[in-house]
């Protein structure tokens, strides 16, 4: 079974979407870009917030992965 950390899977996402180039990005790409880093932040941030969010997001996250099977 795979297992995806959260915060590595939100970086990896900030670092794809900023090695685009920054004139082709439209209002809504540069709005979904801030709203990435945010998250990251609060992932990687070592409060009970984060930790929430971040379960929460785990647990979306293999939610997802397992309705595909």
């Amino acid at each position: 079974m795979l297992t995806i950390h959260v915060g590595v899977l939100l970086a990896v996402i900030v670092l794809l979407r900023l090695r685009r180039r920054t004139e082709a990005q439209s209002r809504n790409d540069e709005k979904l870009t801030v709203i990435n880093v945010l998250a990251l932040g609060i992932v990687i941030a070592p409060n009970p917030l984060g930790q929430g969010i971040g379960d929460f997001l785990g647990q979306f996250a293999s939610g997802v992965t397992d309705s595909s099977r």
